[in-house]
């Protein structure tokens, strides 16, 4: 099994490289996940830098003490995939979220469509984007991943337009495209923006501005997915056939 990922705000070590994980990661790791020496760690900072270690001993219930090797850097893959999702219902947007970390999508834009029920207002909105944030960094963790997908503020349709308007690829998920994700020839680098729209559609006029924007209409299959995973099964097609599956 491959080690556990745990998020860290700083690598600074001691003598022979000894790291105290301590603090809510330092809980998890020696009262749930109960490491014990000589178990392998992975310590991240969620944005590509990473450092491999080796558990050492325990301290108390919220101490890990780690021997940990130089810190290294993976560069973000190629090309970019940002999927812009709109806001669904109840808590099936941190299912979307979930899902789509667990598979690789580097950026989620949160999306305000003109058909949703569910709308962030005020502190409302605050609180449902601080747990897509929150879901995003437990389902990086839980992947292995070290460099969490970016989960920006909830985004316009005009600002979806300039989303699409600046991509290499721009697709909208919709049954009236002619075209198959899965037949559509993609840049090998770049970035790849995907929109996902609410329950009730993409909006005719939704649509047209981004078909406007260069985003172009696109089938995904036969069946009508709902939206908290038609964005997962549409990048795992896109990751796919990129090649940064392979």
């Amino acid at each position: 099994m491959t080690a556990p990922v745990f998020v860290v705000e700083h690598f600074d070590a001691g003598e022979g490289g000894r790291y105290v994980l301590d603090g809510p990661e330092g809980r998890h790791a020696v009262s749930v996940k109960r490491l014990r020496p000589g178990e392998d760690v992975v310590l991240t900072d969620g944005a590509g830098r990473r450092a491999d270690g080796v558990v050492l001993d325990t301290e108390g219930k919220d101490r890990l003490i780690v021997r940990l090797d130089p810190v290294t850097e993976e560069p973000p893959e190629q090309p970019r995939v940002t999927v812009v999702q709109a806001l669904p219902k109840g808590d099936r947007g941190e299912l979307a979220v979930e899902t789509m970390t667990e598979v690789g999508v580097d950026a989620i834009v949160p999306w305000a469509a003109a058909r949703c029920i569910t709308q962030w207002r005020g502190d409302r909105g605050l609180k449902a984007l601080g747990k897509w944030r929150a879901t995003a960094r437990e389902a990086g963790k839980q992947s292995r991943r070290v460099r969490f997908p970016q989960v920006a503020e909830a985004a316009t349709t005009k600002q979806v337009a300039a989303l699409l308007a600046g991509a290499d690829f721009a697709a909208v998920l919709h049954e009236s495209g002619d075209e198959a994700l899965a037949t559509a020839e993609l840049p090998s680098s770049g970035e790849i923006v995907l929109v996902v729209g609410p329950e009730g559609g993409v909006a005719p006029e939704e649509l047209a501005l981004f078909a406007q924007a260069g985003g172009k209409a696109y089938r995904l299959g036969r069946s009508v997915l709902r939206t908290s995973t038609a964005g997962t099964a549409a990048a795992a097609v896109l990751l796919a056939r990129t090649g940064r599956w392979t």
